[in-house]
């Protein structure tokens, strides 16, 4: 079965930090883009930030400066590291993934999804 599992969230005050991480499991990713993506609270779920197996990025403006991504092909793994949050921030986080192995990922494309983690930026 493929999986990929999300970790690392929770809530946290406004400036502050986290990092979330995913594990794809039953499947290999390195030849895959992977991404996160997030649903706001009312909203539409939105790129957040997309990285391909050869290490080129894509940031959603709101999250460029204070968001990375980062990967591990070999331990199938996918980072973000969201430093300086903001209210904004708040959303349902998850972790994707997409043959296509193209930076400029769409929610409509990916083949693969997490469950989706919570994260609360409190101001």
């Amino acid at each position: 079965q493929v999986r990929l599992d999300e970790s690392g969230g929770g809530s946290v005050q406004a400036g502050g930090s986290l990092r979330l991480s995913c594990k794809g499991s039953g499947h290999s990713f390195s030849g895959h883009v992977m991404a996160w993506f997030r649903r706001p609270p009312g909203k539409e779920r939105e790129l957040v930030a997309a990285v391909t197996s050869g290490g080129t990025t894509r940031y959603a403006d709101a999250v460029e400066g204070r968001f990375t991504i980062s990967r591990h092909n070999g331990r199938n793994t996918l980072d973000l590291q969201m430093d300086q949050l903001k209210p904004e921030d708040t959303a349902v986080y998850y972790c994707a993934a997409d043959r296509s192995n193209r930076a400029l990922v769409t929610v409509a494309q990916m083949d693969y999804w997490g469950q989706g983690i919570q994260v609360t930026v409190s101001s």
